[in-house]
């Protein structure tokens, strides 16, 4: 069965919020890196469900979200809401997850991003590199 996710992609200074994930074994991607946000619970709807969310993992809503994609795999399908990050990385409380960091989009398309927190290259959760290539190459401009 699949599951319906609402994540944010919240931009500051062109580079990107990211959240590195708990290691814990029972969640969904353990130790990578996702975005903030997560599951719709029962007659939420996907809006609803990220601005929960993130008050939940970070303290803080930005005052308007614009959905820019619906991505399916397997086990979920996301709604992935845009918006400003309108605050600097320190006025945010990191509520869930080990660490929370501000990437560029050269760096998200690469798969795996280096965490100060845990001295290493961590991958980015299953789905999020094909929403990161939909959302963040650059398109081809014509000649």
């Amino acid at each position: 069965m699949s599951v319906e996710v609402a994540l944010a992609m919240l931009q500051r200074d062109g580079r990107w919020l990211m959240q590195l994930r708990d290691e814990i074994p029972s969640i969904v991607a353990p130790g990578c890196w996702g975005l903030f946000g997560g599951h719709l619970d029962p007659g939420e709807t996907p809006h609803q469900a990220l601005r929960r969310e993130l008050l939940e993992e970070i303290g803080w809503q930005p005052a308007t979200l614009e959905l820019v994609m619906v991505h399916h795999i397997p086990r979920r399908t996301a709604h992935v809401f845009q918006a400003p990050l309108s605050v600097p990385l320190d006025q945010l409380q990191l509520l869930e997850g080990q660490a929370m960091a501000l990437v560029s989009a050269e760096e998200l398309l690469t798969g795996s991003i280096w965490s100060t927190h845990l001295r290493s290259e961590r991958p980015l959760a299953d789905g999020l590199l094909e929403v990161m290539q939909q959302l963040l190459s650059p398109v081809a401009k014509p000649s």
